[in-house]
């Protein structure tokens, strides 16, 4: 009833009753914030009365609240309405249609409409449409973050935090906000990384996105080559290398490190120095007037060139003469002259006598009185025959010594006379001939009986400061020039010392000791590696006739196009000189080195301590790493670890990680495995996969482990491990199923299957490496495979150059050692050196038979050689 009466009520007349009423005021636009009603107003003059109408119905009269006043400047009477809009009155027709609402002005000429104002619910939904992500991205690259705010009324505005600091586009011109509210960087710097968050807010509420980190890295990059060094050698054929360093720029959070060598290397040839000679003397001048003529020669075949030294010595010669010019006297000091001269033969004659009487005397004297463990050759050589059915013809070099005694009688001559031809000849099947007569007593000598002893002694020397305490990884032993043999056992390292290396009437005290790598400090270059354990044997400075071969393992997958490889020795002032390069021409006959698969040779005439260091020529070289399991043998508590060493694949190293393991109460769990680790700058990689979740799961937060190239391309960190820490969910489990990867970065990798009872398995414990079989100190004859005496006959026989080749050469060949031709051509006895490189490679399950054999064959080429002898 009361809308109706607005909606007929006249308005009363005014004063100015010709005038449409004009609206001062209008409603607007509002919005209802949570539960707080809204207010809407208009003004209107001249105007009687106003009412609001609300969605095309009118308002109660009682909801207005009406204000009357008179407008100063026109004395016109203004009227001014207010409303309160409830959010219960809008959610009426929610859906329906938007809530409006309109004033209606009256005069008395007429009614005048406001604009409609829009009454709305605001709100802002909690979600974003989108949110920006985590992105790593190159420097000087774009960036985009999108931002789509959550829906919301009235619409929310867009801010970007940067580490929580508000970004202004204003203050940066790198960075712009786009009409969709995404961030723009046009070129990402190492400033800009941080992490971004999108801010959306209105009048209801203000909601933050999830940040997102922005990484901006840098690819390393190559910085110029170096100059050329200068050549390795000073004369002849060697290397030369520039380098190049990965900082510019250099790689950072996280960018790709530069592809390709960071050394190169080239062949060079340095001229080598040519020393002067003289020339033939000229002719003798004629007498001059003072009894004296000379004669010269000069400096020229060749001329000294390429920094040659020059001649030593006159250039000219005078001498006194007799001509028709000299007196008388000149005659007679020519007489004295001729008597002195055939006093001096006289004398030379009486000291050659004496000599060829001591020899003589010498000979007859037979061995020298320090022989030490000679009982090899005593009548202990019982023929064995591995033929019984031909035993007329006992087989070659199979003969076995008795070394029951330690002092031994014998008939006959140690060394008997070779008659006939120089070749081995066995006209009576055997090729020992029967000893002629004679009476020598030998004694046996061994090595120290205590290492306490043997350590005291060593402490007195010089040297002793720079060996490791202890003898645990140390042999040691007493020697003479009968030689013998060093070991350490489980290490794959030893020293042979062969007969006659030691000069006659000398005894050495000789010790062989490997070195932890914390203990000596080997400095590396560049991309060099260690490739062998560091061994010292001793003492240094000891006089040897003969080269000593020490044989050591390696980690190395040797290739000439890959790997420049260098045998290291240390000086006695302390520092490491190289010398000798593997495949290069030997600057000096002192070192030798036959390089095997995964074992090296090395013959040397001076003890000291030695190291193999190689350097990569390329991304394709790698090292053998051997990847071994422990888990502990028992386990008390819910936790139970996994430890994967990553080694150096030499039998060294193995030893000290299992007696380490062994002091941890640590297990082998798994079959080794070998991994080629490249030289390729990537990291390896670990992780556990495939364990029963119901029994098992991983305390490991990340989902591989990491270890750095460098920490194992040096080869300076012996034990580099990673630790699996797992837990059982009850103590009842005792099965552990997983596997195991190891990978480099993009190359390649192993697995290990694990199938293991914790209660229970030990298979693999004592498997990994057995102890070896004898004693670390083997003196004498005993040391060696080939009887002394055989060894003998053989050298003296392929010594010389044979017919038909005949000789070592075709003995090196049979053994495949024709690639040192040139190494045993520069020794005394090329022979010796073959068959000490054999002894030192096959001790000691090497196999007489196949030597035999191939000494037998080289013996056919000759026809007189080894007529009977069959293997």
């Amino acid at each position: 009833g009361a809308q109706q009466s607005a909606t007929v009520a006249n308005p009363a007349s005014g004063a100015s009753s010709d005038l449409l009423p004009h609206f001062q005021l209008e409603p607007e636009d509002v919005y209802i914030v949570k539960n707080k009603a809204v207010s809407l107003a208009c003004r209107a003059a001249p105007a009687t009365q106003i009412y609001f109408k609300c969605n095309g119905e009118w308002v109660h009269q009682g909801d207005h609240v009406t204000q009357h006043s008179t407008d100063r400047s026109t004395g016109l009477p203004v009227m001014e309405v207010r409303i309160e809009v409830t959010r219960q009155q809008v959610e009426k027709i929610f859906g329906l249609e938007e809530y409006w609402c309109q004033c209606v002005a009256w005069s008395s000429s007429g009614t005048t409409k406001s604009q409609k104002a829009f009454v709305r619910i605001a709100y802002l939904r909690k979600n974003f449409e989108q949110e920006p992500t985590a992105r790593e991205v190159s420097i000087e690259q774009g960036i985009v973050l999108p931002c789509r705010p959550p829906e919301g009324i009235p619409p929310a505005e867009v801010e970007w935090l940067r580490n929580e600091e508000l970004v202004d586009p204003a203050l940066d011109a790198n960075v712009y906000v786009t009409p969709e509210h995404s961030l723009v960087l046009r070129q990402a710097r190492l400033a800009d990384t941080a992490n971004y968050t999108c801010v959306a807010k209105n009048i209801v509420a203000r909601r933050r996105s999830a940040s997102a980190a922005i990484t901006v890295y840098v690819n390393g990059g190559w910085s110029t080559w170096t100059q050329w060094s200068g050549c390795s050698t000073s004369c002849g054929r060697g290397w030369q290398k520039r380098s190049r360093t990965c900082t510019n720029p250099t790689p950072l959070n996280g960018g790709a490190f530069c592809e390709g060598q960071n050394v190169q290397k080239t062949a060079c040839t340095t001229l080598c120095p040519v020393d002067g000679a003289w020339s033939e003397w000229s002719k003798w001048s004629e007498c001059g007037a003072e009894c004296t003529h000379w004669r010269s020669r000069e400096c020229s075949e060749p001329a000294p060139r390429n920094g040659g030294r020059d001649c030593h010595g006159p250039e000219l010669d005078t001498r006194n003469c007799t001509s028709e010019l000299c007196t008388q006297a000149a005659s007679g000091a020519e007489d004295v002259a001729l008597y002195v001269g055939l006093v001096a033969v006289a004398v030379c004659l009486v000291l050659l006598l004496l000599v060829g009487v001591l020899v003589y005397c010498r000979k007859k004297g037979g061995l020298d009185a320090d022989v030490a463990d000679s009982s090899i050759l005593t009548a202990g050589f019982q023929p064995v025959s591995i033929k019984p059915s031909k035993a007329d013809n006992p087989s070659l070099l199979t003969i076995q010594p008795d070394l029951s005694t330690t002092t031994m009688t014998y008939q006959g001559s140690l060394c008997p006379r070779q008659d006939g031809p120089a070749k081995l000849q066995l006209p009576n099947g055997h090729l020992l001939s029967p000893l002629g007569a004679g009476r020598h007593t030998l004694h046996h000598s061994s090595p120290a009986a205590e290492g306490a002893d043997f350590v005291a002694r060593l402490s007195t020397q010089s040297y002793f400061r720079s060996l490791p305490r202890g003898t645990n990884n140390m042999a040691y032993g007493t020697f003479n020039f009968l030689g013998g043999r060093l070991m350490i056992p489980n290490t794959g390292i030893s020293l042979l010392i062969p007969p006659d290396a030691i000069p006659r009437g000398k005894i050495y005290e000789v010790y062989l000791t490997l070195h932890k790598q914390e203990e000596v400090r080997l400095p590396l270059a560049g991309c060099q590696t260690l490739l062998s354990p560091i061994v010292s044997c001793g003492p240094p400075g000891v006089l040897l006739t003969r080269p000593a071969i020490l044989a050591m393992g390696h980690c190395v997958e040797a290739s000439a196009e890959n790997w420049s490889i260098r045998l290291k020795k240390q000086s006695c002032e302390g520092t490491w000189e190289d010398v000798l390069q593997l495949g290069a021409e030997p600057c000096t006959e002192l070192y030798y080195c036959q390089m095997e698969a995964q074992a090296c040779y090395v013959f040397t005439e001076q003890l000291g301590r030695f190291a193999l260091v190689g350097e990569s020529l390329s991304m394709a070289a790698s090292k053998r790493l051997k990847l071994v399991l422990f888990a502990p043998a028992a386990c008390p508590s819910l936790e139970y670890n996994i430890r994967v060493y990553c080694l150096s694949d030499t039998q060294d190293v193995l030893k000290e990680v299992i007696q380490l393991e062994k002091q941890l109460g640590g297990q082998l769990i798994g079959a080794p495995r070998v991994l080629h680790f490249k030289d390729s700058y990537h990291n390896l990689r670990l992780s556990i996969h495939d364990m029963p979740s119901s029994l098992w799961k991983s305390k490991l937060l990340a989902s591989y482990q990491e270890i750095p190239f460098y920490h194992i391309w040096s080869g300076l960190q012996p034990f580099l491990h990673c630790t699996f820490t797992l837990e059982r969910l009850s103590t009842s489990t005792c099965e552990l199923a997983c596997k195991i990867w190891v990978w480099q970065v993009e190359g390649d990798g192993q697995s290990f299957t694990v199938n293991f009872n914790i209660a229970k398995d030990t298979r693999f414990s004592d498997w990994l490496v057995p102890d070896e079989v004898g004693t670390p100190a083997l003196v004498g004859p005993s040391a060696f495979k080939i009887p002394f005496l055989i060894r003998q006959k053989i050298i003296s026989s392929l010594d010389p150059p044979g017919t038909r080749g005949a000789d070592w050469r075709t003995l090196a060949q049979k053994l495949n050692l024709d690639s040192h031709l040139s190494f045993f051509a520069s020794k005394a006895s090329p022979t010796a050196m073959i068959l000490n490189l054999w002894e030192a490679r096959h001790f000691p399950n090497g196999n007489l038979s196949q030597l035999a054999a191939a000494v037998a064959e080289v013996g056919k080429q000759d026809g007189a050689l080894f007529s009977e002898a069959e293997c």
